[in-house]
């Protein structure tokens, strides 16, 4: 193939060639968006009040709560529960840019455009510190130290 434009046997050997490329770009995009939309993601606050379950959306699909929040003021259980929802959507976030870059890589542009609309969209910043931790106690088994920082 010499590069001439009006070569027809090369003019087909690059049309080929291109229809290959984007026929496996469309095989990897197929791949990759079915692997997406079986993620889900589970997180745990780190004082064992709330477990959360969100679907590849970043929608909450499931909540646990443990038998701990009985003895915590409600706005601290919230904080809790919006606190793992916010890292269980950076893990979700996390996974699927691990799935784009297997799938389709990260170098063409369409890779790009879902790779920043997935930080856009499920990236939610570091987990902000618990506004509640847990010291062992020999009463009750927890001892609850409540404390907020005013900014």
């Amino acid at each position: 193939m010499d590069g001439n434009i009006l070569d027809p046997d090369g003019a087909r050997e690059r049309l080929a060639a291109w229809k290959g490329r984007i026929d496996k770009l469309a095989a990897d995009t197929q791949t990759m968006s079915d692997r997406l939309q079986e993620v889900r993601v589970t997180a745990s606050d780190p004082n064992g009040l709330a477990e959360v379950t969100i679907d590849s959306t970043g929608a909450l699909v499931g909540l646990q709560l443990t038998s701990r929040i009985q003895r915590m003021a409600p706005d601290a259980v919230a904080q809790a529960i919006m606190a793992t929802l916010g890292d269980a959507k950076n893990k979700l976030a996390d996974q699927s840019q691990a799935i784009i870059a297997d799938t389709v890589g990260t170098e063409s542009p369409a890779a790009r455009a879902i790779s920043d609309s997935v930080e856009r969209h499920l990236r939610t910043g570091p987990a902000p510190e618990p506004a509640v931790s847990y010291a062992e106690d020999d009463d009750e088994g927890y001892e609850i130290n409540t404390h907020r920082e005013r900014w």
